[in-house]
């Protein structure tokens, strides 16, 4: 490692910042450092002893980011139908200050989900990650089932995948797939890279399949998983890492 500019000698010694973001033991952290699988800063490090200070590094394990920032904290939530994707509701519905009563940090939704959609909506309180996350530049994917009615035709991911014109421009799925068709409901599984309000809903209107129910599997890298609705848990640091880096962070 020729790079100096990551020593600080009143810093931490990097397997102790890597311990404490999750990685893994001490030991186990000493020896990703020895076969040099971790980075500070996109330079190596396969000596032990090396001090850092966090603050101001990008540390990468295996070419994944960690994220080492122990006052950020960012959830993923499988939101329930019914509930609106805001901190509060003047008209008395249910929002999403019920699931975030037991954490200190004011925590603030990546983007929204209709009230009648389900599945995974983050929760953080790392504003430069929301809004990168929630802006269009960035393009997130995000992974889709819609059970719509009628046995829609294999035509139809073709049809989504070109794209169609809706009344505020154009939009189109990056990957579409039927799941299972039936003769009165097909499930069909959209990725999007758009966030525009009720826009899968809509898409589906303008070929003639309205949606009946719809839930979100997946946003960027992380998924629902085993989530129930309702249920919510902490995201990794690595997971948060994935995160920063799909982010552009």
């Amino acid at each position: 490692m020729g790079d100096l500019s990551i020593y600080r000698p009143e810093g931490v010694r990097l397997q102790k910042v890597l311990a404490q973001a999750g990685v893994g033991s001490r030991r186990k952290c000493e020896e990703l450092i020895e076969r040099g699988k971790v980075k500070v800063n996109g330079v190596v490090v396969d000596q032990l002893g090396v001090r850092i200070n966090p603050d101001e590094c990008v540390i990468e394990v295996d070419g994944k980011r960690i994220s080492v920032d122990a006052s950020l904290v960012t959830v993923v939530l499988n939101k329930p139908k019914g509930v609106v994707s805001t901190m509060s509701d003047p008209d008395g519905r249910p929002a999403l200050d019920r699931y975030v009563t037991g954490y200190e940090e004011r925590l603030f939704h990546v983007g929204r989900l209709d009230a009648d959609t389900t599945g995974v909506l983050l929760l953080t309180n790392d504003g430069e990650l929301a809004n990168r996350l929630a802006h269009p530049t960035h393009g997130v994917s995000k992974l889709y089932v819609a059970k719509v009615a009628g046995r829609a035709p294999k035509s139809i991911c073709t049809t989504l995948r070109q794209g169609i014109d809706l009344d505020d421009g154009p939009v189109r799925a990056v990957e579409c797939r039927i799941i299972d068709s039936q003769a009165d409901h097909t499930l069909v599984e959209v990725e999007m890279h758009e966030g525009r309000n009720r826009i899968v809903r809509r898409m589906f209107d303008a070929v003639g399949y309205p949606v009946l129910e719809l839930v979100r599997t997946r946003f960027g890298p992380i998924t629902l998983g085993t989530l129930q609705p309702g249920q919510m848990r902490e995201l990794t640091n690595a997971e948060v890492g994935q995160l920063q880096q799909v982010a552009g962070l």
